[in-house]
């Protein structure tokens, strides 16, 4: 019994698996970028030079906190690092942001779901998303592509402040 549990090896897998694993995924994703059609937005906003780089993140974007990081520019540092996402703060002369990733999109989903009941806008990609003001993430957009997402708060509207 204890050779059959030593032959099947840990759960969590070895290093070289999970290389070899990534390695796939990011053959997929590539394969996947390569053959994606166009949408109605047009070919110019594609072949626009601010745009080179998105493509380029759509691929390496899902990768880690540090890798969206450095495509802005930014030493980040890590604040959270748990099994269902990883968080890195980034504090840059554009301003201050927040990048977000996940081992899963089901894991993102869950995580602007609880965060809709805050509202506001989101950079939002491929298990990854990046919190800002609204006009640092329309800088950020053409450098790691994606969406931006408002999500509306939950509750009344907020009434006049008394001063």
């Amino acid at each position: 019994m204890q050779s059959q549990r030593a032959s099947r090896g840990s759960r969590g897998g070895s290093g070289s698996t999970r290389r070899r694993t990534a390695a796939g995924v990011l053959v997929l994703l590539l394969t996947a970028t390569g053959c994606g059609g166009g949408d109605d937005e047009g070919a110019s906003a594609q072949s626009s030079p601010s745009n080179v780089a998105a493509t380029v993140a759509g691929v390496v974007a899902p990768a880690k906190v540090e890798v969206i990081a450095d495509l802005t520019g930014c030493k980040v540092k890590i604040r959270t690092d748990a099994d269902e996402l990883r968080e890195g703060v980034c504090r840059t002369k554009r301003g201050d942001y927040l990048i977000t990733t996940f081992p899963e999109e089901k894991y993102k989903l869950t995580w602007l779901d609880s965060a809709a009941v805050y509202g506001g806008k989101y950079l939002v990609g491929t298990r990854w998303v990046v919190s800002a003001k609204p006009k640092l993430l329309e800088q950020l957009r053409p450098e790691l592509g994606g969406k931006i997402q408002e999500l509306q708060g939950v509750g009344p509207a907020p009434g006049p402040s008394v001063s």
